[in-house]
């Protein structure tokens, strides 16, 4: 049985642990769903919708301790914002893929939209704090709330709704919000670098020990960067590409839209600062 009930908001103090993945009340959902291709994240390649040969009957990985060793770099940093505990316990009512093989297409299709939804719940949660403006904040808690009801809803209501009009709408009030954050430090980021910009090309890029503050980042390439010892606060990172980027002593504390997957995927060490919502990865620390 498919649960639909629609509540009207997320209460807020649940709001980031109910996007949190539980990869025991899952059912392996992106070991199954989504494909990857032989790379330096990947040591293999996936098809889309199959099993990856390391999972186990129990949905657990066989070899999860040893990814990274292993060339499976890109497991250790994805994150479903825990769309899979969701889409396996509440739409699918606990009933996994292999008890009943006719649900998988449904259940995988079901999880990659829930992971968008997720995805931007998490955003729209630090947008909804970090609001100056009665206007974005309620904007905001609008989209919330829309986006919850989605959640809760059926899989026809799921399948039926318009996943790029969210993205658009969702996208406008985080830039909306990122501008009001940003605005006290335009002063500031006006005589930064004129090539940090939205989109920016900063692969390998020398940063470290520079104030960016206010500075929008936003989709910016920062892959192998080099911000040790940079402040970054209130910098509009959505989207960025921080695989690599050397964020040893960089303060993030501050800084928006940033995500346990860019954290997983950068460098660090016990003095980065970070979000409080976010932890460093042990990898970070040599285990």
């Amino acid at each position: 049985m498919i649960i639909s009930s629609t509540p009207t908001s997320m209460p807020s103090s649940l709001r980031r642990e109910d996007l949190r993945a539980d990869c025991g009340s899952c059912f392996a959902l992106c070991c199954t769903a989504f494909g990857f291709s032989r790379s330096a994240d990947f040591a293999e390649d996936k098809p889309v919708g199959s099993p990856c040969r390391h999972l186990a009957s129990t949905f657990s990985c066989t070899v999860h301790e040893g990814l990274r060793p292993r060339g499976f770099r890109g497991c250790t940093v994805f994150d479903c914002f825990g769309a899979g505990q969701v889409v396996s316990q509440r739409l699918f009512s606990g009933v996994s893929w292999r008890e009943r093989p006719d649900t998988q297409p449904d259940m995988f299709a079901a999880f990659k939209i829930v992971k968008q939804l997720h995805e931007m719940l998490w955003y729209l949660s630090e947008a909804e704090e970090r609001a100056y403006g009665p206007d974005a904040a309620h904007e905001v808690r609008e989209l919330e709330s829309a986006i919850a009801a989605l959640t809760h809803g059926s899989l026809a209501e799921l399948f039926s709704a318009d996943i790029g009009a969210l993205h658009s709408a969702v996208r406008m009030v985080l830039m909306e919000v990122s501008e009001e954050v940003r605005a006290s430090y335009f002063a500031e980021a006006g005589h930064l670098d004129p090539n940090l910009a939205p989109a920016a090309d900063l692969a390998g890029a020398d940063l470290r020990a520079r104030r960016l503050c206010g500075a929008d980042l936003r989709g910016a390439c920062l892959i192998a960067a080099d911000l040790r010892e940079s402040d970054l606060t209130a910098v509009d990172l959505l989207g960025a590409d921080l695989r690599d980027a050397w964020l040893e002593g960089t303060d993030l504390s501050a800084a928006l839209y940033v995500t346990q997957p860019q954290i997983n995927a950068a460098r660090g060490n016990g003095k980065t600062r970070l979000p409080a919502s976010l932890s460093a990865p042990a990898h970070w620390f040599g285990h």
